[in-house]
């Protein structure tokens, strides 16, 4: 007597998985989104403010993982397009009397010139090479600012007095207004990079990741297509340092070194490249989990580095990597 086949294969059985699964997050990622909002009626100031900065951090992660994620090039120079759009906000805004809401087109695209304008005669390094002329870029902005270019930057101190924008007559002031607005630009961002992933952009920007000669051969310009990446990141880049001069009311160069590069490029390979999910998880970790444990002063940074540690080691492709075959 003949054996049944089991007429479902491997692939098959996925199929239903992965659709399970993309169903759940289209339902599942709106829902937290909505819960958010009831952050600063439940939460104190301190969570408030909290729940703002990783907002503006998320979306600068999200940028990031443009370039390292979908890309697939070493960018460890991101704080840069973060501060253009931070410095060209606040000096719009407080050397020159601009609205600050008029400030945010030109502050993006500003960061996407300079993205551009940077990345085109490096674009055709590769891994480490990448990576050092970036870490470069970086430091040479850090300095510009505090050597107080043109007069306009504030040299070392930096700028201060940076006000929220006003909307129909209502002035976002106080740190609950500005988490709402924080969060409404968020999902604004989350939307495009869920429109991004399903584009014929996106899905170039992973085939020259995943094999260039291949994407070259098939007619993609991979030098083109790496400046867009460079160009979109330093956009979105340059929107969240916007809202994060008007969350401090200020800027300074501090807030742009070297080490604020290494979180960003740490978030999305703790988070998981090309994930979306991953790096807002990935942010989650840097900056929300730190705070639970604040009763542990100094040693909650130790016990923060051990469990990144045991992340990398247990889940070496992230947190919530990007799900396999995805183009």
């Amino acid at each position: 007597m003949d054996t049944p086949v089991n007429s479902q294969t491997p692939a098959s059985s996925a199929a239903p998985r992965i659709s399970t699964v993309a169903r759940t997050l289209r339902i599942l990622g709106p829902l937290l989104w909505l819960l958010g909002l009831a952050i600063p009626s439940l939460f104190p100031p301190a969570w408030i403010t909290i729940g703002g900065i990783f907002a503006i951090y998320s979306i600068v992660a999200l940028s990031q993982d443009i370039v390292l994620g979908r890309a697939g090039m070493y960018d460890m120079g991101h704080a840069v397009f973060f501060g253009i759009g931070a410095y060209t906000s606040a000096i719009l805004s407080l050397s020159f009397n601009w609205p600050i809401l008029w400030t945010i087109p030109v502050a993006i695209a500003l960061s996407a010139a300079l993205g551009a304008i940077l990345s085109a005669p490096i674009v055709k390094l590769r891994g480490d090479y990448l990576l050092v002329v970036t870490i470069g870029f970086n430091a040479i902005f850090v300095l510009a600012m505090q050597n107080n270019v043109f007069g306009i930057t504030g040299g070392a101190d930096g700028l201060f007095g940076v006000s929220g924008p006003s909307v129909f007559g209502q002035t976002f002031g106080s740190q609950s207004e500005l988490f709402y607005l924080n969060w409404v630009v968020l999902a604004i961002v989350l939307w495009l990079m869920r429109n991004l992933d399903r584009s014929a952009l996106g899905r170039t920007f992973r085939y020259i990741k995943y094999d260039e000669l291949a994407a070259t051969t098939l007619g993609v310009n991979a030098r083109g297509y790496k400046v867009a990446a460079f160009a979109l990141a330093a956009a979105i880049a340059g929107l969240a340092g916007t809202l994060f001069a008007m969350q401090l009311s200020a800027v300074s160069p501090g807030s742009f070194q070297f080490t604020d590069s290494v979180v960003l490029f740490a978030i999305v390979l703790v988070g998981g490249q090309a994930s979306v999910p991953g790096v807002l998880l990935g942010t989650a970790m840097m900056f929300v989990v730190p705070q639970i444990f604040t009763d542990l002063a100094q040693y909650r940074y130790l016990a923060f580095g051990i469990a990144m540690i045991l992340v990398m080691i247990l889940r070496p492709q992230g947190i919530w990597p990007a799900r396999k075959g995805a183009l």
